[in-house]
């Protein structure tokens, strides 16, 4: 459906949407979000990575005057003259993991298991490696205790025996909603958030801030941790071609694939119209 004017504010996901196969983001999809701005439109980058990769992040989507990262979890505003400041920051308790871990494995066998504890810049990831995860540059083998042993920003989940999807569903039908928000990101494993966390809840944080009607919002995602900011989002909600089948079905209308610039070919085209 062809809406009437434009947005008031565009959050895009990252990785596999905004960004492409080569980790790259093109000098034109820079160009359409800077022209985005000039149009006095917000950007936010809305995207799983942690704090840890605010720098990565930021580069990614030069244009964002918002970054909800860590699936919804941290939120911070960068146009702030005084500097970034963070809007929301929550954690899982280590106790509350341990238990929710011990009932999964109970119920689906032997789990990998990292966790990400540090926002700090480059942070590594802890706990058991996997040779499927994409990031061994940051990463630090530790004992499932010493993962534990503190408040943590998310966890990843995986086991030998269930495509990620089955074991996502298996999880949700032990994990209550109320000890913690399970999703998958197209990383193989099952991220486990504090309760009350998605990109939804995030971008709200945002929305408030700025006076916005989340039917004024216009998203673009491609994994299933984007299909919470799918059911907020008022304005249209935007798949690229290469999403998960759960997010295409969800979306409003199908853009180009993230390697063919699908999210700046939709924005231009929108600018132009």
């Amino acid at each position: 459906m062809t809406r009437p004017g434009l947005p008031k504010l565009i959050a895009t996901d990252l990785d596999g949407t905004l960004v492409r196969s080569d980790d790259t983001v093109s000098a034109y999809t820079h160009g359409v979000l800077d022209r985005v701005r000039a149009a006095g439109i917000p950007v936010v980058g809305a995207t799983g990575r942690g704090p840890r990769l605010a720098e990565l992040s930021r580069n990614d989507i030069r244009a964002a005057d918002f970054l909800v990262m860590a699936g919804g979890g941290w939120v911070v505003d960068q146009s702030d003259p005084a500097g970034p400041l963070v809007l929301r920051d929550e954690r899982l308790r280590g106790e509350v993991l341990a238990r929710l871990l011990a009932d999964l494995e109970a119920a689906v066998g032997p789990l990998t298991v990292m966790v990400e504890a540090s926002g700090e810049h480059d942070a590594p990831l802890w706990g058991d490696y996997h040779p499927s995860w994409p990031y061994p540059d940051r990463f630090e083998a530790r004992s499932r205790a010493e993962c534990l042993s503190c408040d943590v920003v998310k966890a990843f989940a995986r086991t030998e025996d269930h495509h990620v999807d089955e074991l996502l569903a298996a999880a949700r039908r032990i994990v209550s909603p109320e000890v913690a928000t399970l999703t998958q990101a197209g990383l193989g494993f099952v991220e486990i958030c504090p309760p009350g966390v998605d990109k939804a809840t995030g971008l709200s944080v945002v929305a408030e801030r700025l006076g916005v009607d989340p039917a004024d919002v216009l998203v673009f995602g491609d994994q299933p941790n984007d299909l919470p900011m799918f059911g907020w989002a008022g304005w249209s909600r935007v798949a690229v071609a290469n999403a998960h089948p759960e997010v295409r079905a969800a979306a409003d209308e199908i853009t180009l694939r993230n390697d063919d610039d699908g999210v700046a070919v939709y924005l231009d085209r929108l600018l132009s119209r």
